[in-house]
């Protein structure tokens, strides 16, 4: 199947992926006066007194916003607010669908990080929780974290935590198969935005070996002035050894190469120059930064890519739909490392020891056993870190 073409096809047939279901009847006198006025003042008046009783007598509770500014959609990059739409939509329908959460697309016509947390606060009162998507760094990363600081509510950047959670799944089991401790595993990055900045924090908390980070230039190395605040904070964080040089100087001798950058960036030689049983992760989308055929055969041993029709597709729909249940079920205040820690544990452990294997290294993305346990394992550490409200 040519699946773009298709796609277009489908999208035009569809006309939307979700749609607004009403919960209730008021097709009788008394439906409707219950469902609106003149009832609808007594829980009006319930919520006046009290603002928390909003996520017991309204959808509060269940309902998140899917929320982009257009500025960094899939591979696309910076295609508008609109044209980010149908990957939104998208968002919700797999949101209702694994996780059981009323999603709601919002794109907002501004790139003005001011504008954007605003606007985000103004509505916050509509919603359980925020999630943030394809908003470019480094923006997104004062969006964010000002959002976490002003609202009482989750607020989460799927782009930079949910593909770090994924990842660190599959980088459990993948050293599992390889026999090598997840704390000796020297690890190289490619991209240094939103994921791969995401991805080497969460990597360090986890407590593998070393982290070194790259972006188009090479690898990124305290003290160079010319890298902007964000980069100069990472490179603070990663590379210890202060290398120098380009990527290929950095997957020399590397058990571990993660892509999230742009494709056919890796050449054959690269992957043969890293650790004997390496791990090679190309997530970029549509087209990865090596192919998993060409990792293979330079002697990869565990290979994932973002591509469904590939084995071992790292995708952050493993995430998402759960850890939002989770959170929304406890009403957390916040999602924090230790409840994305369990999300990343749990959707590991999804995988039984007996299946566990080089071309099986996750779930299925449409596994709802794997959702329900992302959920329960979220759920647990919001309660053992005090961030829940139930």
């Amino acid at each position: 199947m040519n699946y773009r073409e298709e796609s277009l096809k489908k999208h035009a047939e569809w006309r939307g992926k979700i749609e607004v279901v009403s919960r209730v009847e008021v097709d009788t006198r008394e439906k409707l006066s219950l469902a609106y006025t003149p009832g609808v003042a007594e829980p009006c008046l319930a919520i006046r007194d009290d603002t928390e009783r909003s996520f017991e007598l309204t959808r509060r509770w269940n309902t998140v916003p899917v929320i982009t500014d257009g500025t960094a959609i899939l591979g696309l990059g910076d295609i508008g607010p609109e044209a980010g739409m149908p990957v939104m939509e998208g968002k919700c329908a797999l949101f209702k669908a694994f996780g059981g959460v009323d999603a709601i697309p919002l794109c907002i016509r501004s790139k003005d990080t001011d504008e954007i947390v605003r606007t985000i606060e103004l509505l916050a009162g509509s919603f359980g929780g925020i999630n943030l998507e394809d908003i470019s760094a480094p923006r997104c990363f004062e969006i964010e974290t000002r959002l976490k600081n002003d609202l009482d509510i989750p607020v989460f950047h799927d782009d930079q935590h949910g593909t770090a959670i994924v990842v660190s799944a599959a980088l459990i089991n993948a050293a599992k198969i390889v026999g090598k401790e997840i704390s000796a595993l020297r690890i190289v990055i490619n991209g240094a935005g939103a994921a791969g900045s995401a991805i080497a924090k969460f990597l360090l908390k986890l407590g593998v070996g070393e982290v070194i980070l790259c972006d188009r230039r090479g690898i990124l190395c305290e003290g160079d002035a010319t890298l902007s605040p964000a980069m100069q904070e990472m490179a603070k964080l990663t590379n210890r050894r202060r290398l120098c040089g380009l990527l290929a100087d950095a997957m020399k001798g590397a058990d571990v190469f993660i892509g999230v950058s742009g494709p056919d960036c890796v050449t054959k030689d690269m992957v043969r120059s890293m650790a004997k049983d390496a791990i090679v992760f190309a997530c970029a989308n549509p087209v990865p930064e090596i192919s998993r055929e060409d990792a293979i055969e330079a002697g990869a041993a565990v290979v994932g890519t973002g591509s469904s029709e590939k084995p071992n597709q790292i995708n952050n729909v493993l995430v998402f739909p759960g850890l939002f249940r989770g959170a929304l079920d406890v009403r957390a205040r916040d999602i924090n490392d230790e409840m994305m820690t369990a999300a990343a544990r749990a959707i590991a452990a999804c995988v039984p020891e007996e299946e566990l294997c080089k071309d099986h290294i996750l779930p299925f993305a449409y596994d709802p056993k794997a959702h329900a346990a992302v959920a329960e394992a979220v759920a647990v550490a919001a309660r053992k870190t005090g961030v829940n409200k139930i």
